[in-house]
Formats: structure tokens, sequence, C-alpha cells
């Protein structure tokens, strides 16, 4: 790779398909820029050699420079998981977008849609449809793919599908469990999205992609149980459960983002073909059917393992559990502290000793430590000396996973509860002189037991972290000033 290479951008990267075409185009090669809103999230990635810039597509001053010397352009953003109100969102962001890329020079841009009918009667599908109309009245040649399902781990009716029936081998379900569509692998879908980009002929057309076979969800809901060993499941659909109703319990069963989850079922309302005729004349190409896109998938997330910071649906950070939730559960908290880092840092490094504990409501701590004790669960007891912690190292019901010195630190629950889950800390300067200390709690369910059980204790779990992190602050102030 030379820096006289063309540059692709891949704008939208922490997206769950900018996370896989990002390695896919190192993997070939090219130069890459990696561009999201936030730069931890590409950060947990651990890409090596690729450019990573924060950028928002609602914000345009951010746009330019992630912009700047790009030849093409995979636009692969949608708002879905910010809630209602997105397909205004979806707009302004493709405005923006299409004319930073003009101003910038891009020779292209690349954009991943969604198969439509006709008439698209859905937020969802209409924005997905829109995006691209409006993308393709910049003047940037713009080449747009449309794709249904997507089979690959983190894909949202991927997971969706894997959340029910690993867990609820009796489903009383919508309707729209009979509406079928053209699945296709994920791998299927990067080798198109990345040949389209490199064929002269394709700039300003429509493509749609799928694999061999149009599945009822019922259907794939069957080849998923079965590739989870599910062979016994019950699907009754029932006439009166529509799309929206059945899309307000999606938070009871399964992990997958509320937003995105609801907008999702929301568009189940019609049978989707894809015509990818023109595609294969451009790019010929079998695809994966679906029951060997499955196995494809729960084989491919095995090899999705986290590096220093907390990666979402990391393999390993699940318990290399296929039934557990890809997508996790988190609560974020954050305090300043007078304290520089270096002192914060020291005084954690005494966490769940004897003399320290949790630094705030100790006996709460030791409380749930019992009832796991009592529940048949491991625990190794208290720290024996404070100190720098070393990756493997136990302690009450904690085992420390990654260890940034001075900097972060990821620890791994043993808790006996249905999922998994753990909490990470990073310490970093602050612009009064002393330091802020960030804590997220992350849980990733096993089905509706492991959802119930993270709503059920999410206000205790604020409370005691609150004062955990109030405490640290405290202590490492104190020690300073010793």
């Amino acid at each position: 790779m030379r820096a006289a290479d063309p540059l692709w951008l891949v704008f939208g990267a922490s997206g769950y398909v900018g996370r896989n075409v990002v390695p896919h185009l190192v993997a070939q090669g090219r130069r890459v820029r990696a561009a999201a809103r936030r730069l931890s999230t590409l950060e947990a990635e651990g890409w090596q050699g690729v450019d990573q810039v924060c950028a928002d597509a609602l914000d345009p001053a951010t746009l330019a420079p992630a912009l700047a010397g790009v030849e093409v352009a995979f636009y692969l953003v949608h708002s879905m998981g910010g809630g209602r109100g997105f397909p205004a969102r979806d707009r302004e962001a493709a405005r923006n977008f299409a004319q930073a890329a003009a101003e910038a020079g891009v020779r292209r841009i690349v954009y991943l849609g969604g198969l439509a009918p006709d008439r698209a009667d859905t937020e969802h599908l209409a924005s997905r449809v829109e995006t691209g109309t409006i993308l393709r009245a910049g003047p940037v040649p713009v080449i747009e793919l449309r794709a249904g399902i997507i089979i690959g781990p983190g894909s949202a009716a991927f997971e969706v599908m894997r959340d029910l029936v690993g867990h609820l081998p009796v489903m009383v379900t919508p309707r729209w469990v009979r509406v079928s569509s053209p699945p296709i692998a994920l791998a299927d879908l990067l080798a198109d999205l990345v040949a389209l980009a490199t064929r002269p002929e394709a700039a300003g057309r429509v493509f749609e992609t799928g694999g061999p076979e149009r599945l009822t969800y019922e259907a794939m809901m069957r080849g998923v149980a079965r590739a989870l060993g599910q062979r016994k499941l019950v699907i009754l659909p029932v006439p009166f459960l529509t799309p929206k109703l059945s899309s307000y319990w999606m938070d009871l069963v399964t992990g997958v983002p509320a937003p995105l989850a609801r907008a999702l079922i929301g568009g189940l309302r019609h049978d989707l073909r894809a015509d990818d005729t023109a595609l294969r004349a451009l790019v010929p190409r079998d695809c994966l059917g679906f029951d060997a896109a499955v196995e494809k998938a729960l084989e491919a997330e095995r090899d999705m393992l986290s590096g220093d910071r907390w990666r979402e649906g990391a393999f390993d950070l699940r318990g290399h559990r296929h039934d557990i939730s890809f997508y996790g559960k988190r609560m974020t908290l954050t305090r300043d502290c007078a304290a520089p880092p270096a002192a914060l840092w020291r005084t954690l490094e005494g966490l769940a000793t004897r003399a320290a504990g949790y630094f705030a409501l100790n006996p709460v701590w030791r409380l749930r430590a019992a009832v796991d004790r009592w529940m048949g669960g491991a625990n190794a007891g208290p720290r024996q000396h404070a100190g720098p912690f070393a990756e493997g190292e136990t302690f009450d019901f904690w085992r420390v996973h990654r260890v940034r010195p001075g900097a972060g630190l990821i620890l791994l629950s043993g808790l006996r509860a249905p999922g998994e889950g753990g909490m990470e800390i990073t310490v970093e300067p602050s612009a009064t002189g002393g330091s802020r200390v960030a804590l997220v709690l992350h849980w990733h369910p096993a089905g509706v037991w492991g959802l119930l059980y993270w709503f059920m204790l999410w206000p205790a779990h604020a409370v005691v972290l609150r004062a955990f992190l109030r405490g640290l602050a405290r202590a490492s102030t104190q020690e300073r000033m010793s």
C-alpha cells in the first residue's frame, strides 16, 4: 500500500456493514479511511493501517476533513438506531454528504440501500429508497446496491432471529413470519459492493442483490434454530399481531437495539424480490444458500475477538457462546476528579483489596458476592495486595480481561446470571488538569431472562456504580493530598 494509491472512504464505519467493509478492503490492499461519529468505536475494532476520523453527516463542518483526497466513498449511514424522526435525519445527512463529496472532488459514491416494493409504504423501506434518490441528485456519480436480509454476525435481522429461536422454543408470532425475502450472505454482499465500486459502467445505476433462495421468515428462523441445535421449534402465527404491535415487545425478546429492531419489524409487510440480472452481468457470482450462509456466520463470529477496548459482539466477551446476544445493553457513567490520571490509576489499583474494597457501599458488594456463592458461583475472594492488574487475574467475581496501564481496564463478570457481561473503566486527562474516569457496564443477555435481569437490576446498578465512581474520585484526591 502506497501513499499514491487511491483512498477509499467507508463513511458509517461503526455500523454493521461498515465494520465489515473496512477489513474487507484492507485485505485487498486498499488504502482505507474509516469515518464514524465516535472514534472510540472504531478504535475498539483494532484495525491496522486504517486512517480513522470522527465525522457526522448531520454536522457538515466535519465532512471536509473526512472526504479530503478520497476517490471512492462508501455511504453506509442510516439513522434508524436514533428512533423516531429518522427519515428526516436521513434526508439531511444524504444532502450534506452529496454536497461535501462534490466539493471534495470524490469520483464515486457507493450506497447500500434496501430492497423495497414499487410503492414502499413503511418509514424504513421508504427512507432507504429516498436516501439513494437524494445522493443521485448530486453531481458525484452514485452506485446503489439494494439488499434484503443480510446473514452475518451483527446483522439486525439475523440477530433478531437468533435471539428469538435461541431461547423461545415455542413462539406466538406475528403474521409477518410468512413474509418472504431473498437473504444474502455477508461475504457475498461485501464482494458485490466492492466489485461494483471498480466497474466504471456501474456509475449512476441501481442494482439488486440477493441469495439463491426466497424464504419466509419462519423458514429462516427454523434454519437458524437447526444451526444452533434447537431442533424442536414451535411457531404459531396469529393474524391480529401486526408488525407494528409486535415491534413493541422487541425490548423483551431481543438484545438488538430497540429503535433498530422496531424499524426493521415495522417494514415487514411486503414479500421482497431481488432481480440481480443486471448485477450478475457485471459481477458473475454463485451466492451461498441460506443454510451455508448461517454456518459461515457462526464460524465467522468465532474469530471476532476483543482487543484493548470492549468490542461490540466480540465472541470472547460473550463467553464463546452462540446463544448469547451479539448486541449488548450498556450503562455509561462518568466522573471528573481533581487528581491527575496517574494518581487516580494508583488508587484504582487498590480495587477489591480488603483495605479499599470498592471505595463505597462495600457491604452491598459483599452481599452480591455472598448471593452468588449461595447460587453455586465461584468466588476468588478479595485481592491480597494493591498493585498493577494482571490479565487473567481473578478476584471476587471478576476476571481481568485487558489492561492498558494508566488508561484502561476491562473486567469480565463471573456471576451466575442469564448472560455475559463486564465492566470497562477508562481514565484520561480532563481539560481542568485533573482526570475523567468513565465506567461502562456491559451486558449481553441470554434471551428473555437475560433482558429481565438487566432491566430489573438497572436501578441498583446505577446507584452502586455512581457511588463507586464518587468513592474512587474521593480516594484518589485524598491520596494526592497526603
